[in-house]
């Protein structure tokens, strides 16, 4: 029922679409109906002759009168045109009836074409917008290759067995009831028979189809995991390559491979037989409809004619595909219903970054940044513990330490990529908690330890995030990163495609790209988490000198394991196991011969 309503959520934007696809299924089955109907007048005045009838008077909302209307009318008509223009009559009329019942049907579809397209792209747009506000410790748990599959494969499944099957569930529940209640005013006696016999099949179909939504989760897990060895696979693959471990990889490609295609196996053997069953069950129920109706007829107990019976086994016979429509559906949508449980897993997921209804703006830094007391846990493992420091406006902080000792985490802190357990992080003596979560950000600028290049042009990503970035700051901002002149070597400078993920520069190009998007922004506060790790001596030199320009007059927070990179910095701070150890500049602490610091210069030092 929750996945049922989380659907009907997304249609509620669409819902005269809705309307329309309902209006323009009644008229069609109204229309389907009549083409049916006409078996009985076209049977018991044409090829009767005494069936010809007198004018049946003043009007009656009822069937029998309408039934003796349309004898009268036929039967008038023959008398002026002959047995033989009748038939031409009712010919044309079924023609025309079908006509306009196609002409629904396409109306109905129409509306339907838009429903479902537009339920599916805000499914997707809604899973994205959700992706961009969840912490990045939800990333740390689920693998990419997960997400991805959730965003695109269990979408597509969403569209491929669920909303494929509306067309069917908002046209063909319509259909049966429309014929139903011909049928009940046909015989009342023989359509409550015949629907007795439905909740059994009912009941027997219900069972087949919970095992397929069950079968179907598992497949789309398998799914995940298989998706994930690829983009691993992919993402690493000069490791791969290197470690010669090509056959482990298709090894473990093969085995999760053959998972999925067994589960899939099953879903789709599952999946099969929605169509025999119901095709199964409608044939035994026509047949016993066809034994009652006929021993009806032939006692004479229940006031049919021959015709009457022809004409309601071929109205109920109108009903079996729609019933087996239905059952497809219902097997499709319990199917659908696992990748829906997949995709809300996300779209309930909680968003621990959320800003307050009444979040203070600000545009500017003009004292300090300050950690009182901070604690960080993963996995209920603190990784950050009662951490208190004060970085005054213009200082460059470095934050050191051996690898897993906070110091990344300490600078995703600071723009709330994730909260802290406990204690307060303040600027300007305001907790960034208090502050708009935008705002806070364009105060700070980022170089990642691994630069994230999109797969648009040079310009894009240097301006990446600046709205109307002129080519001169763009240039500017290249040529202090060091970047400008291989930007210039390519084949079309500014505007040439880096490839994904940046494919086609080296690592110090992307790092020097990366730094240079930092300084286009040019923020009050930098952070720079293995700024120059991948840089070359040369290049390393020119963008510390830039990067040292840069950081006059600004807010700098570096993160680094090679200590020969920031024995500039006004303050060093050491971390270990996610304490502060040791403070103070360069000088000072390799001075402290008993020092984590002096130890760690040391070793880097060998």
């Amino acid at each position: 029922m929750k996945n049922v309503r989380l659907l009907l959520k997304y249609f509620a934007p669409y819902k005269w679409s809705a309307v329309r696809n309902i209006l323009y299924n009644i008229l069609s089955a109204l229309f389907a109906l009549l083409t049916f109907t006409l078996v009985k007048p076209f049977l018991t005045v044409l090829f009767i002759s005494d069936a010809i009838v007198a004018n049946p008077g003043p009007f009656q909302l009822n069937a029998e009168y309408i039934e003796s209307l349309s004898k009268y009318y036929l039967s008038v008509f023959i008398d002026k045109n002959g047995q033989s223009g009748a038939l031409m009559l009712v010919v044309l009329i079924v023609i025309s009836a079908s006509l306009f019942k196609n002409g629904f049907i396409f109306l109905a579809n129409n509306c339907m074409a838009f429903i479902r397209s537009s339920t599916v792209r805000d499914l997707r747009k809604k899973l994205y917008h959700k992706i961009l506000r969840l912490p990045l410790s939800f990333f740390t748990d689920a693998r990419k290759g997960d997400v991805m599959t959730r965003i695109s494969n269990d979408v597509q499944e969403v569209e491929i067995s669920v909303m494929s099957s509306l067309a069917m569930i908002f046209r063909d529940p319509i259909i049966i009831l429309v014929f139903v209640i011909y049928l009940f005013v046909s015989s009342y006696e023989l359509t409550l028979f015949a629907l007795a016999l439905l909740p059994v099949s009912g009941w027997l179909i219900g069972r087949a189809s919970r095992t397929l939504r069950s079968s179907s989760l598992v497949g789309q897990q398998n799914l995940g995991r298989l998706l994930s060895i690829v983009e691993e696979t992919l993402t690493g693959l000069r490791i791969v390559k290197g470690f010669n471990a090509e056959e482990k990889m298709k090894t473990q490609f093969s085995d999760s491979n053959e998972r999925y295609a067994k589960v899939f196996r099953r879903v789709i053997r599952k999946a099969y037989l929605a169509s025999p069953i119901s095709e199964f069950f409608a044939t035994i129920v026509v047949m016993i409809i066809m034994y009652v109706g006929g021993k009806l007829v032939l006692n004479g107990s229940g006031n049919m004619t021959p015709a009457d019976l022809i004409v309601y086994l071929v109205v109920f016979s109108q009903i079996i595909q729609p019933a087996k429509n239905i059952t497809t559906s219902y097997f499709a949508i319990q199917k659908g219903m696992a990748s829906i449980d997949r995709i809300d897993q996300i779209l309930d997921a909680e968003e621990t970054i959320s800003e307050k209804e009444n979040a203070i703006s600000v545009s500017e830094f003009n004292e300090a940044i300050e950690f009182k007391g901070v604690w960080y846990a993963y996995n209920n493992e603190p990784v950050l513990k009662d951490i208190n420091l004060k970085i005054k406006k213009g200082q460059t902080v470095a934050i050191v330490g051996k690898s897993g000792a906070g110091k990344s985490t300490l600078a995703d802190l600071l723009p709330r990529f994730m909260d802290g357990d406990q204690g307060s992080i303040l600027i300007d003596g305001v907790d960034i908690r208090d502050l708009k979560i935008k705002d806070l950000r364009y105060l700070m600028g980022i170089v990642s330890q691994h630069p994230i290049l999109f797969n648009t042009s040079f310009k894009e990503n240097i301006a990446f995030g600046v709205k109307s970035a002129e080519m001169e700051k763009v240039e500017n901002a290249s040529r202090i990163a060091n970047a400008h002149d291989f930007i210039m070597e390519t084949e079309l400078g500014y505007e040439n495609l880096v490839g994904e993920s940046g494919n086609k520069l080296s690592g110090g190009q992307r790092q020097r790209i990366s730094i240079a998007r930092a300084i286009m922004a040019n923020p009050p506060i930098l952070i720079l988490d293995e700024a120059t790790s991948a840089l070359d001596t040369e290049s390393e030199r020119l963008v510390q000198d830039a990067i040292l320009k840069l950081m006059q007059n600004r807010t700098s927070v570096v993160i680094a394991h090679r200590l020969s990179t920031i024995q500039h910095a006004d303050v060093i701070v050491v971390l270990d196991e996610g304490r502060i150890v040791e403070t103070g500049t360069h000088t000072e602490l390799i001075n402290k011969k008993d020092g984590f610091y002096n130890k760690l210069h040391g070793f880097q030092a060998i």
